[in-house]
């Protein structure tokens, strides 16, 4: 009965949102949708940037790693020869 009652109260909730924004308030909705878009944008950019020099960072990492353990590789190589 209660995961009912809970669906119930969530579409009356619903409804009276949807009422309240196209019926009572809809400027301040549209005014509050087109405030919310300037932060969005900044912060999702703001995210971009952050996880592109990460990428760019990981990938020169990566690639110092790699040539190190080539390194250490052939130097192996050479004592096995060697011996």
């Amino acid at each position: 009965m209660g995961k009912a009652l809970a669906i119930l109260a969530g579409l009356i909730a619903m409804a009276a949102g949807v009422y309240l924004v196209i019926l009572v308030w809809p400027q301040q909705f549209i005014n509050l949708v087109f405030g919310c878009i300037p932060p969005i944008l900044f912060f999702g950019g703001l995210i971009a940037l952050i996880a592109g020099i990460s990428g760019i960072k990981d990938a020169a990492r990566t690639k110092k790693l790699e040539a190190e353990t080539k390194e250490e590789e052939e130097e192996e190589e050479e004592e096995k020869k060697e011996e």
